[in-house]
């Protein structure tokens, strides 16, 4: 299979919005969401238009499309962004047919690339919920750097939870990448 990452583009928007409204609320719960945080189509999609106007610098939340055999199967996003400083990630693969594949891994290192050089990280981080294995495997095994487990509300969609804290520098980075 041949995996590829990308900016988000205009033709996405749509996927990540229905993404969002057509997961059930047990696939969300064991991501640490609330389904009844979830926004309507209408936020989506003005939010990720948004997303496409604004420079680099500008930007509050950043996404990068995933592909496999050139078809879009998931997304990994920042957001909280300080230009020049530091970011949130977030990994997502849209269906049970992509996931647990072992391409999650990859597919991260493919989005770092846009994240700490678009926005000039210095630091980006990611608090998954403690309770779901799959990122926090693929964060370890990527070279993230485990700083702690602590409870938080850590978004916008989230309820309170307990969240593992991972982080990586710009020299991690680099040193993956090369």
């Amino acid at each position: 299979m041949m995996l590829s990452a990308r900016e988000l583009q205009k033709e996405d928007i749509e996927l990540i919005t229905q993404y969002w409204l057509s997961a059930d609320k047990a696939f969300l719960e064991g991501m640490g969401a609330d389904i009844e945080k979830i926004p309507d189509h209408d936020y989506w999609v003005s939010m990720l238009s948004q997303q496409l106007e604004l420079s680099y610098e500008e930007k509050k939340s950043y996404a990068t499309i995933w592909l496999a055999d050139g078809i879009p199967v998931g997304h990994c996003n920042i957001n909280k962004i300080v230009f020049g400083e530091a970011a949130y990630m977030h990994l997502h693969l849209w269906n049970n047919t992509t996931r647990q594949k072992g391409m999650g891994v990859e597919l991260v290192k493919m989005s770092l690339p846009y994240f700490f050089e678009n926005c000039e990280l210095k630091t980006l981080y990611c608090e998954p919920y403690a309770l779901n294995a799959a990122p926090n495997k693929t964060l370890a095994k990527v070279g993230f750097t485990f700083i702690k487990e602590f409870i938080s509300t850590p978004g916008f969609l989230n309820f309170e939870q307990p969240v593992k804290l991972w982080e990586m520098s710009y020299e991690q980075y680099k040193a993956i990448t090369k």
